[in-house]
């Protein structure tokens, strides 16, 4: 597993070379779990990656919404879905969402804080993101 410690500025540049390197698996949707504990950058790597991908709308957690979509100009994906289970009591609260539909669609880039609380809906395979607080300015970062 890579880690690397990163300062902010860096870790904006570190989740705009992720975006970049992303691209459309052939049978679901590319599946992002991001891990780490409340501070840790989860947010602010989506934030990083949605503007990568051409998103100009602002880029907040869906803590209360649970789950928000945004449509991509770009033609590898169709839509940038950002979930945050950080409230979710089970899975099943994420499946009544139609989450298996989402995950079906190979044209859907799916962002998801706090992957572990839904791991098992996750694929065995989905990209794993592990964020660590340092310091104000500095965070650590496992792939």
């Amino acid at each position: 597993m890579q880690s690397n410690l990163y300062t902010l500025g860096e870790f904006t540049k570190m989740a705009t070379d992720y975006a970049s390197s992303l691209a459309p698996l052939p049978t679901r949707a590319t599946v992002v779990g991001l891990y780490g504990d409340l501070g840790a950058g989860k947010t602010t790597f989506t934030q990083a990656v949605a503007k990568a991908l051409g998103i100009s709308e602002t880029v907040n957690s869906p803590t209360f919404l649970i789950m928000k979509s945004y449509p991509l100009p770009s033609t590898l994906y169709r839509l940038l879905i950002h979930i945050d289970a950080y409230r979710l009591k089970s899975s099943d609260e994420l499946r009544k969402l139609r989450f298996d539909e989402l995950l079906a669609d190979p044209q859907n880039l799916i962002l998801i804080e706090w992957a572990d609380k839904v791991a098992d809906l996750l694929p065995q395979d989905h990209q794993k993101l592990y964020f660590e607080f340092i310091d104000d300015t500095t965070r650590q970062i496992r792939l």
